[in-house]
């Protein structure tokens, strides 16, 4: 049986994520128009580029590969996922927008590269940021978009409160993928239909629990059937340097994002702080 941790004050809150700041917008399309040529945000000082390259190919909607043949996976974002064979039909909607807005940020660009934290992943790509010779930094591009969500992992985080502001923004205006009912935001009860898949989700805590050094946060009474937020022992460490205090989260509203996969009930494993957002100011 699980323990739980005593209750504290819930006037002694913090955020998980940085507090979004407003961003003024240029671009105003939806799915299927073409990608408005702006700077959707100042790069971050975070971005420092070590490399230039030019873009020579568009695999999809956030993979690339360079003049000298490497692939880059972008960091901190997921695009729509094309489907996994010509003929299959697990494709996700709009896959064919962001990746043409992905040709036209970046097809035949000069791009510096910057790191998000960690540099390749296990299927050998690079993992960058990329940053244009004329300062269009790509991934705040695709965000603002909407054509493009965040998503990032433990070691790879740079720059993810300027992202998420940027997301938030186009998720508030309903651009591209936030006008489909695939991307909506999904309800605790739901996630049984959604298992296997990415997903935002907003909810209650209602209980908080830990098990040799691992979090729980629970969504309902019973964590054999309700949705659960897992964080390993490992990954506690940055949540607690923020000053967070996982006790004073009982019975706040917050949107978790991940990949959604079946342990007793839905469960998402929580490995760094910005991907769970207190929705006080919302």
């Amino acid at each position: 049986m699980r323990q739980r941790i005593c209750q504290v004050s819930r006037t002694d809150r913090y955020l998980f994520a940085a507090v979004a700041v407003a961003i003024a917008s240029t671009i105003c399309s939806g799915p299927g128009t073409a990608a408005a040529d702006t700077r959707p945000l100042t790069v971050p000082e975070s971005l420092q580029t070590y490399r230039q390259a030019e873009v020579e190919a568009v695999i999809d909607g956030h993979t690339v590969v360079l003049d000298d043949g490497s692939v880059v996976r972008l960091a901190g974002i997921e695009a729509p996922r094309p489907p996994s064979a010509p003929t299959a039909a697990d494709g996700w909607p709009l896959a064919r927008e962001a990746a043409d807005a992905l040709t036209h940020f970046s097809l035949g660009r000069e791009v510096g590269l910057a790191s998000g934290g960690r540099d390749g992943d296990r299927h050998g790509r690079i993992l960058a940021h990329l940053v244009r010779d004329d300062g269009l930094w790509v991934q705040a591009a695709m965000l603002e978009q909407g054509l493009a969500r965040v998503n990032a992992v433990a070691d790879l985080r740079t720059a993810m409160p300027e992202m998420l502001a940027i997301e938030a923004d186009a998720r508030r205006l309903r651009r591209g993928i936030w006008s489909h009912p695939f991307y909506s935001i999904r309800q605790p009860q739901e996630l049984w239909r959604y298992l296997d898949t990415f997903q935002l989700v907003e909810g209650r805590i209602v209980d908080i629990a830990t098990i040799r050094g691992r979090m729980y946060l629970n969504f309902g009474t019973d964590w054999r059937e309700d949705f659960t937020v897992s964080i390993s022992p490992q990954d506690v460490d940055p949540f607690l340097a923020l000053g967070i205090q996982f006790e004073s989260l009982i019975e706040e509203r917050v949107r978790v994002r991940g990949w959604v996969y079946r342990r007793y009930g839905p469960m998402i494993d929580a490995t760094y702080p910005e991907q769970v957002e207190i929705l006080t100011d919302e």
